[in-house]
């Protein structure tokens, strides 16, 4: 995975996609293989969890939002905690954020008082305030109503056209294809077939991944 890439991971549940993607922070200890991030073995011991997941934004399936904060208090919290910066610098930042996700008028809300589309984006602002190098999402709509998936993969695309490092786990197929730089198809816990998106989705060449684009496209 290179600086501007977004690589989108595809497949059946359970195969693997998600331990794969929470392996990139650790979040999942490798039991073999390595890591790389800039240069660096990440699996090493003594290896700076803290610090790694500070360049490393994650967005997760359930939102993970602390319910008893606000908006407000969710994505600055991080920012005075962790990175030290103050209370008026993190709040400038965050209203930033907000108005970019067309949110900026639910800064004093509680997570309650939001719609599972709106927490999410919440999420992604969350993890964008510390300005991560990479971001990754694993299934960052899966909880939500199909009317609710479009403005969520709207924020998501808005950071692919801005060249924003990203790891996507993802059931939404033509939101693949429209936003990849390069589609991983896995299953069984391996990597079936990766490429470009026109040739996965477009000139596929494993059995495996043939039956399961089939699958997915006589879905309702």
């Amino acid at each position: 995975i290179c600086k501007g890439d977004v690589v989108v991971i595809i497949g059946p549940s359970g195969g693997g996609k998600s331990t794969f993607i929470r392996c990139l922070n650790l979040l999942e200890q490798p039991t073999a293989g390595k890591i790389y991030f800039e240069g660096e073995d990440i699996t090493v011991k003594g290896f700076d969890v803290n610090k790694h997941r500070q360049k490393v934004g994650m967005v997760f399936q359930q939102f993970n939002l602390f319910n008893n904060l606000t908006v407000l208090e969710n994505i600055t919290i991080s920012l005075t905690k962790v990175k030290k910066q103050s209370e008026e610098e993190s709040k400038e930042k965050a209203l930033k954020l907000l108005k970019r996700v067309g949110l900026e008028d639910k800064a004093n809300a509680y997570p309650s008082q939001l719609s599972g589309g709106q927490k999410q984006r919440i999420a992604i602002v969350r993890a964008l305030a510390m300005a991560p190098e990479v971001m990754l999402f694993d299934e960052p709509t899966s909880a939500l109503d199909p009317e609710l998936t479009g403005e969520v993969l709207k924020v998501i695309r808005a950071l692919a056209e801005e060249h924003m490092t990203m790891v996507i786990v993802t059931h939404e197929m033509a939101f693949a294809r429209a936003v990849a730089d390069k589609v991983i198809f896995m299953d069984g816990g391996v990597i079936v077939e990766q490429g470009a998106p026109e040739a996965v989705f477009g000139d596929t060449q494993q059995e495996r991944t043939k039956q399961f684009l089939a699958r997915y496209n006589e879905r309702p």
